[in-house]
């Protein structure tokens, strides 16, 4: 048995729409899939030209979590204690830092250049915290 690829990932949100805004609207995501499942609202998004490698963005509940321990994640989320963790990169941190400014987006830190390359951080509507960074190439 041979593993070769990571496909999808999962976030918690509250609010599929209010995501979507965020993830699509802010960020520059397109919607991978969108579908009423019945049970749940599968959304998905990726990153432009990157199918592939998708981001479930999934609100508490069924049928994954019963409903009160959809409750308390809930409530963990809205207190910022339970965000989810992404890592994105970009051709230009600082261009990409001041056009998420110029949007509202909520930044946790300025870009700084380390060891591996320049980042920032940004946050979600819902807590989940986002790395943005422009890797220096490995030698």
């Amino acid at each position: 048995m041979t593993m070769n690829a990571v496909t999808r990932s999962q976030i918690y949100v509250l609010d599929q729409d209010e995501a979507l805004d965020f993830y699509v609207g802010k960020l520059g995501f397109e919607v991978n899939t969108d579908q009423d499942l019945g049970f749940m609202r599968w959304l998905t998004v990726n990153l432009p030209g990157q199918p592939d490698r998708e981001i479930l963005l999934e609100k508490p509940g069924p049928p994954a979590l019963d409903p009160a321990t959809a409750g308390q994640v809930r409530e963990l989320l809205t207190k910022g204690a339970l965000g989810g963790w992404l890592s994105i990169t970009t051709d230009d941190a600082h261009k990409t830092y001041e056009d998420l400014v110029a949007k509202g987006v909520d930044i946790t830190d300025e870009p700084t250049e380390r060891p591996y390359g320049i980042d920032f951080g940004i946050r979600d509507p819902f807590g989940n915290r986002i790395r943005i960074g422009q890797m220096f190439p490995r030698s």
